[in-house]
């Protein structure tokens, strides 16, 4: 029906109600008390009609779904009946003072009394229509709420008004011990998170729906463990964060990442309020098309600034950021460079042309087994090419240079990690004579970035397994994309120059468990469906990777997630003089033939590199 036809069949019914709420206020008060006329019947119905719709009107009572009812509509009513039991008492202390009436008072307030609990007991009819029209449907996966609260009450909210719903709520799960027992939406909180299995056992449960969105990762974790125990699939409801600016609907609820089970909720950093670095500023980021560095492109583009300059060696993966940047701000300047960072001439010109005032620096070679067999090729890319870059930025006064480093530059055991270690000490010695902000910022593993494990695990599992871990012990730190990048446009605003930044990613996490949990995730079960194998420890990798050396430490920045490790003393260290040596060794005749010698000359460089330190070794596969 029209608006107009729905506010007409409301006026209808409310002047019904009226009218009904005082023919039985007048027979039950005058039943034993005499009798009551048409014309005073009349002048009641009108008195309270006129004023309950002045008062419906002027508090917007028709503006309101009533079937979607709560607390606000019911204040809404409520001063409607307040402004009526005053307006209509007034009215009637008038009309009895000039004699055009004479009725008792308590006859008044006993209809006001009468229309109200049938005003309000008609839209409570309303409202419980709405909310138990999807009851019927019993037909889904009977399913188990984790969290009984907000969150939770509004899942089984949105399952019950879908009567094609593929999921029938049945039961609660809640770790308060005041809502034990009791029951939520008709729904009993049948135990806490420690009675999972039993509880899918009593009801039968086909499905489990987490409704925690604080739950922490090793609470998800636990959680997911007791009901693949019980052979129940997981499914999850976003972070609030992921659903801050929209209605929880059924199609919200998704599967359960491995972000999820990384033993600490996402980090938030406050990027947006420090972002005035970049805006209206021309911003180049090399590596433009990998993971890190197009999720740069991605964030920075929201903080409008003057052009993007997309940089990177790969062709395809440049275009396909540019054509996505296009699409998500068509307003804005984006220029892609097809160019090498060890080009320097070409990397000369494009900063002569193009004055990039910020410099986001992602591109390297990252593989640590790949660079291991191949070191004068991350030499000539982490370290040479840096240079390059970092020189140009110093040479054209770039603002602001950001760094993208990794935890394995401390302490470094693979030709990769120490790349990145002299890439720091780079730009820290040209930090110090120069005007331009330099700062690094090192990361753990990122989840989902090219070359982390988390893509090989499942392609794995996709394939039958086995999954195949290099050590049962190995751990390593970790965090998500999002988390990575924001990092990086954080440490931007936060450095003074010369700067080492590190996220707090919270505890270490085994490999294996992750392989364990990624593969429950897929609905299989570790050693029974999928097989874990350990294959030894790679040339380079460490067991346990390291966030600082000793002589760095850690302190505080302004951001309390946020550390920043103490600047290298560069005064004994003539690193330049260090390069030169192994510029002359690399590209010398032969050079890859000398991978000795070259590693020993990283050694003089990096004192605290350790040459060919991987020991742990399994000759036959051998499952968990």
């Amino acid at each position: 029906m029209s608006r107009n036809k729905i506010y007409a069949l409301a006026l209808l019914m409310d002047s019904m109600i009226v009218f009904i709420s005082v023919i039985s206020s007048c027979f039950i008060f005058y039943e034993n008390n005499g009798n009551i006329t048409l014309y005073e019947i009349t002048y009641i119905f009108l008195l309270f009609w006129t004023t309950l719709i002045v008062g419906f009107h002027l508090f917007r009572h028709y503006r309101h779904l009533w079937r979607f009812a709560s607390m606000g509509e019911t204040k809404v009513i409520s001063k409607s009946f307040v402004f009526t039991l005053i307006t209509a008492g007034t009215l009637h202390l008038l009309f009895s003072e000039w004699n055009m009436v004479s009725l008792p008072h308590s006859l008044l307030l006993m209809t006001w009394a009468v229309t109200l609990f049938a005003f309000l007991f008609s839209r409570l009819i309303l409202w419980s229509i709405n909310e138990n029209k999807g009851m019927l449907n019993k037909k889904g996966k009977r399913t188990l709420i984790i969290g009984a609260g907000s969150a939770g009450i509004l899942v089984v909210k949105e399952l019950k008004k879908s009567v094609n719903s593929s999921l029938y709520p049945v039961a609660f799960i809640d770790d308060d011990p005041e809502k034990l027992g009791l029951h939520v939406r008709n729904m009993p909180v049948a135990g806490t998170s420690r009675d999972i299995e039993r509880v899918i056992k009593k009801f039968n449960i086909e499905m489990t729906v987490i409704a925690v969105p604080s739950a922490s990762g090793s609470d998800i974790t636990k959680i997911v463990k007791a009901c693949q125990k019980s052979g129940v699939d997981v499914k999850i409801l976003p972070r609030i964060t992921d659903i801050i600016n929209g209605r929880i609907t059924l199609n919200m609820i998704r599967e359960v990442n491995v972000e999820d089970l990384l033993g600490r909720p996402p980090i938030q950093l406050d990027v947006l309020s420090i972002s005035h670095y970049v805006q209206e500023k021309t911003v180049l980021i090399t590596g433009a098309g990998g993971s890190i560095g197009s999720e740069i492109c991605r964030q920075i583009s929201s903080f409008k600034p003057k052009q993007l300059l997309l940089l990177g060696h790969g062709e395809n993966s440049i275009y396909t950021i540019e054509k996505e940047l296009e699409q998500l701000c068509p307003n804005l300047s984006v220029k892609a460079l097809i160019a090498d960072i060890q080009d320097k001439n070409r990397l000369e010109h494009i900063f002569s042309v193009h004055r990039p005032q910020v410099v986001f620096h992602a591109a390297a070679h990252k593989h640590v087994p790949l660079m291991e067999h191949n070191p004068t090729e991350a030499i000539k890319n982490n370290i040479f090419g840096t240079k390059h870059l970092a020189e140009c930025a110093h040479q054209y006064n770039v603002e602001t240079y950001v760094q993208i480093s990794t935890d394995k530059a401390v302490n470094p055991t693979s030709v990769m990690g120490v790349t990145k270690r002299i890439a720091e000490l780079i730009i820290q010695n040209l930090n110090q004579k120069s005007d331009t902000n330099f700062v690094a910022v090192r990361f753990g593993n990122v989840l989902g970035s090219r070359g982390s494990v988390i893509p090989l695990f499942k392609k794995q599992i996709q394939g039958g397994g086995p999954v195949t871990v290099t050590h049962p012990d190995m751990t390593r730190y970790f965090m998500t994309i999002p988390e990575a990048v924001q990092l990086v446009i954080q440490a931007g605003a936060l450095s003074k120059g010369g700067e080492i930044f590190i996220l707090d990613m919270g505890k270490p996490v085994k490999i294996s468990e992750l392989a364990r949990n990624l593969i429950t995730l897929s609905g299989l079960t570790p050693d029974k469906d999928i097989h874990i194998c350990y294959t030894g420890i790679r040339p380079g990798e460490k067991l346990h990777e390291e966030l600082f050396t000793a002589e760095e430490g850690n302190m505080a920045s302004k951001h309390e997630l946020i550390y920043v490790a103490k600047p290298a003393d560069l005064t004994e260290m003539d690193i330049l003089l260090w390069i030169r040596q192994l510029e002359n060794l690399v590209y010398s005749p032969g050079a890859e033939q000398r991978n000795d010698e070259i590693k020993k000359l990283l050694k003089e460089i990096v004192p605290a590199y350790q040459i060919d330190s991987f020991s742990y070794k399994v000759n036959q596969h051998r499952t968990s």
